[in-house]
């Protein structure tokens, strides 16, 4: 079965639809892999932070432990520029296949590391070149994986396609927060402390190399392929920088992209610990909290990325992050309401997350050219994360620990939601036909 796709205006080809499913199931297992495999860090913040980071203030250990947590996501921007064009010139198939492979080890051997206890001051020192590992790599995982998904899709379902990759994305969250619960269910303090927290480490080598066996197994995106016979046949340039896009242009796009970072890595993966820190609230109870946002977020990408691809990527960006300004306060002066108002609070974050995140990976696609979207849409994505994802764990604990008042760190989601709400009103010729959107070449 085929379907024709446009590329550029007067530009036709033909989409193999079984191998774009192929593709679809790579990418978003890819992404929930790496996602995994970040999330199983900082849902276990709280436990390997006394172990590699002792000290006689426990909220001192956890700031140090979430330290380098944004520091794998700094490096992002480092690993977007190196493996994003490596991914523009070689393929999307080959080097999503190294990325893989490379934060597999990353995170297995994370569950391999002796403790401070054991050998001292080597023991942070090789988390953190662990750490490195991991942001580089996960830093062009994003690019290469919208890429390979979009570039793949029928031109009227490139929304619903795209959005997969953040579903992989929030599943990968639900998954490590889905493994941490189990693991603190099941084992007791003790046992966590001495050997349970390593196991969730440990499982990132099957899942890793069986995505990497289906990266393997995925054909090349029918744009590279006719970008890399036009640059062969010198139609077109080796490579193009974006000389033509106006530094407005880029930075609006990285704007946009801030409020899917600040509510998805405040509400999902900085949530457990906040919860457990400002409301004493049982690592039990806030990870399923945590579990319900990425689950409630997963399920409602692909439906907001369908819509966008009927009524346009940037009226449900917009709709989603004013939301997140109007809701923000409320939503964190629900959680102080106990289980009951959390659970309510988290389930409305997730939608938000849902709305936000569906049509985000096809709006980055369409905001650059096939022969450089890899670099584009990973380094964009890379330097928003890393400024305003990464670091959301630490400052809405800060916030709070600092001012002894946790709705305090409404205010940090609510800012973010702001700048993305002033970057959506500079985009205009870009996402211009709301109903059908180019992918150029």
């Amino acid at each position: 079965m085929s379907n024709t796709t446009s590329s550029t205006p007067g530009t036709e080809m033909v989409l193999d639809l079984r191998k774009s499913r192929k593709a679809l199931v790579a990418g978003s297992l890819g992404n929930l892999i790496e996602w995994y495999e970040f999330a199983i860090y900082a849902y276990m913040a709280p436990i390997i932070a006394p172990l590699f980071f002792p000290s006689e203030n426990p909220t001192a250990s956890i700031l140090s432990t979430f330290l380098l947590f944004a520091l794998a996501f700094f490096l992002r921007p480092i690993g977007a520029i190196i493996f994003g064009r490596m991914t523009d010139r070689m393929g999307r198939k080959p080097v999503l296949a190294m990325i893989i492979a490379l934060m597999t080890v990353a995170t297995t051997c994370i569950g391999l590391l002796p403790t401070h206890s054991a050998i001292g001051i080597v023991a942070p020192l090789l988390l953190t070149l662990c750490r490195i590992a991991q942001g580089i790599s996960a830093g062009g995982e994003v690019g290469g994986a919208v890429s390979l998904m979009v570039e793949s899709a029928p031109a009227d379902k490139r929304g619903l396609y795209g959005s997969w990759s953040f579903v992989g994305t929030t599943l990968g969250f639900v998954l490590g927060g889905g493994v941490a619960t189990v693991l603190a269910v099941l084992l007791s303090d003790d046992a966590m402390a001495q050997w349970g927290w390593r196991i969730g480490f440990l499982l990132a080598a099957p899942m890793g190399i069986i995505v990497l066996y289906l990266r393997l197994k995925v054909d090349e995106t029918p744009h590279f392929r006719q970008v890399a016979v036009e640059i062969a046949a010198g139609e077109l340039p080796v490579s193009d920088d974006n000389s033509r896009r106006p530094l407005s242009y880029l930075l609006a796009t990285l704007g946009v992209v801030v409020v899917y970072n600040a509510v998805g890595n405040t509400f999902m993966v900085g949530m457990p610990t906040f919860l457990s820190t400002s409301y004493d609230m049982s690592f039990e109870r806030s990870y399923f909290l945590a579990l319900v946002t990425g689950a409630v977020a997963g399920a409602t990408m692909p439906l907001f990325g369908t819509l966008s691809d009927r009524v346009g990527r940037r009226p449900v960006l917009m709709f989603g992050s004013v939301a997140v300004v109007l809701l923000s306060y409320p939503l964190y002066y629900m959680l102080k309401l106990g289980f009951g108002g959390g659970l309510i609070a988290l389930v409305i974050a997730g939608i938000l997350i849902g709305v936000v995140g569906g049509p985000m990976p096809a709006f980055m696609s369409e905001r650059f050219r096939t022969r450089n979207r890899a670099t584009g849409v990973s380094v964009t994505y890379a330097l928003s994360v890393a400024v305003f994802g990464g670091t959301a764990p630490y400052i809405i604990t800060w916030l709070a620990s600092t001012t002894g008042d946790p709705l305090s760190a409404a205010y940090y989601t609510l800012g973010c939601a702001a700048i993305s709400v002033a970057a959506l009103l500079t985009v205009r010729g870009a996402q211009r036909n709301q109903h059908h959107h180019q992918l150029e070449l």
